[in-house]
């Protein structure tokens, strides 16, 4: 039995939840929060069978895009900040950020 950690962006989360409701994954949402661009992301944890992690990655892979998206970096802590001049830069977003961990026991009550 594996447990899938699957981190996904905000805007992938209904359209993956509704793909793993139509193929019969049941899945525990969680809302959480990205360190990098401190952006509202959504955690699956979703519990499987071993012969069933393939599919299931694909499933994830083909609902969660990736996309550029322009930031302003924050200011610098510690520094001038009346020099910083941020500048937009362009990053990619979204996708999935998928663990696979296997589990030694899974009890249910």
């Amino acid at each position: 039995m594996k447990l899938i950690l699957a981190v996904v962006q905000d805007k992938d989360s209904n359209r993956l939840q509704s793909a793993l409701v139509k193929t019969g994954f049941q899945a525990t949402k969680l809302a959480s929060t990205g360190g990098f661009l401190r952006a509202g992301n959504t955690t699956f944890l979703i519990g499987i069978e071993d012969d069933k992690v393939d599919e299931l990655l694909k499933l994830i892979k083909d609902n969660c895009e990736s996309r550029e998206q322009l930031i302003t970096p924050v200011s610098p802590m510690g520094g001038n900040a009346d020099a910083y001049m941020p500048h937009p830069i362009e990053v990619e977003v979204g996708g999935a950020t998928v663990f696979v961990l296997s589990v030694d026991q899974f009890k249910q009550y």
